[in-house]
C-alpha cells in the first residue's frame, strides 16, 4: 500500500530523531515538527522535558514506554484517528531503533495513517563510520539479551555472519558481553565507542582479549565487531569441512551444524546429504 499524501482525515505520525547526546545536534525540522504537533509521547518525559526545555517547545508530553506500550498503542492510534498529529521520540537517537515505537508504526500502516520520519542522529551509525571498520554490509543487532544463555545463543546465531555487526550494551555488562563474545567469535577486532558526541567521547579499539583488560569503561555503549572472515576461505566442498571438524573432534550432528550455518545450508538438508555421501 501507498501513502502518496498527508491529505486526509487522520493524523500524522511523525518519528523524530533526537540528540544522543550533544543537544546541538538537534535538526531546525525537529524542532519545528515538535512544536508544529498535538502530543508528543516520549519514552521518559523526565529526559525529553530537558530536550523541550531547551528549545523552548511547548506541546503536550505523554510517555509511551515498554512498560506502556500494549496500552498506550490504541491510545496513540486513536488520537491519530480523530485527526491529531503525534510525535514519538525516544531518550535519544531515532525511535523504534532498539526503543519503543514499532507496534505504533505497524498499526498506523495497516490502517493508513500516515508515518515521517524526521532523520538526525543514530548512535550505531555514527559509531560505525568513525570505526574504521568495514562499514557495509553491516547487519545493526542492538542489545543482546540480559541473560547469558540467551545472549550465548544469539552470538551463536551470528558468529558466521560475514557482515560487520553493531551492538548496543550497557555498562555494568559489558564486560560479561566481550567475554562472551570472545568465548564465542573467537578475538575479532572490536572498536568500542562510548559517550558518543559527549564530552569523554572515547573509541576504544583492538582484539576483544585487549578491550576486556580497559579498567572502568562507563557510559553509553556502541560495540563495533568486525564480521566472519573465514567464510570467504571455507572450503568448497561443505561436506569435506564436516569431516575436518569431525577429525578436530566434533561430534558429526554439530559439525554439520556448524557447516550449515557457515555455508547459510539448511541442517537437515545438508545432514541427509552428507549421510548419503558416505554410503
Amino acid at each position: 500500500m501507498r501513502t502518496r499524501s498527508f491529505k486526509n482525515d487522520k493524523g500524522i505520525l511523525y518519528l523524530v530523531a533526537t540528540p544522543i547526546g550533544n543537544l546541538s545536534d538537534m535538526t531546525y525540522r525537529a524542532v519545528e515538527i515538535l512544536n508544529s504537533v498535538d502530543i508528543i509521547y516520549a519514552e521518559d518525559t523526565r529526559n525529553s522535558i530537558v530536550l523541550l526545555n531547551h528549545f523552548k517547545i511547548k506541546t503536550k508530553l505523554e510517555t509511551y514506554h515498554e512498560f506502556n506500550q500494549e496500552t498506550k498503542t490504541e491510545t496513540v492510534i486513536n488520537n491519530l484517528k480523530d485527526g491529531l498529529n503525534v510525535a514519538i521520540i525516544s531518550d535519544a537517537g531515532l525511535p523504534v531503533i532498539s526503543d519503543p515505537g514499532f507496534k505504533i508504526v505497524q498499526e498506523a500502516r495497516k490502517l493508513g495513517i500516515p508515518c515521517s520520519t524526521i532523520p538526525g542522529a543514530s548512535a550505531g551509525i555514527s559509531a560505525l563510520v568513525a570505526s574504521g571498520i568495514a562499514p557495509m554490509p553491516y547487519t545493526f543487532y542492538g542489545f543482546l539479551d540480559s541473560k547469558k544463555t540467551k545472549r550465548i545463543k544469539e552470538l551463536d546465531d551470528l558468529k558466521y555472519v560475514n557482515h560487520t555487526l553493531i551492538f548496543y550494551e550497557a555498562p555494568h555488562r559489558i564486560y560479561e558481553t566481550l567475554a562472551d563474545m570472545l568465548e564465542v567469535f573467537g578475538d575479532r577486532y572490536v572498536v568500542l565507542a562510548r559517550e558518543l558526541t559527549k564530552t569523554f567521547e572515547e573509541y576504544i579499539s583492538g582484539s576483544i582479549s585487549d578491550v576486556l583488560k580497559e579498567e572502568n569503561i562507563k557510559g553509553e555503549i556502541v560495540l563495533i565487531v568486525e564480521g566472519f572472515k573465514e567464510r570467504k576461505e571455507a572450503l568448497d566442498d561443505p561436506y569435506q569441512k564436516i569431516d575436518e571438524l569431525i577429525s578436530l573432534g566434533y561430534k558429526p550432528i554439530d559439525a554439520i551444524k556448524e557447516v550449515a550455518k557457515i555455508y547459510n545450508l539448511d541442517r537437515k538438508e545438508l545432514y541427509k546429504n552428507y549421510v548419503d555421501s558416505k554410503k
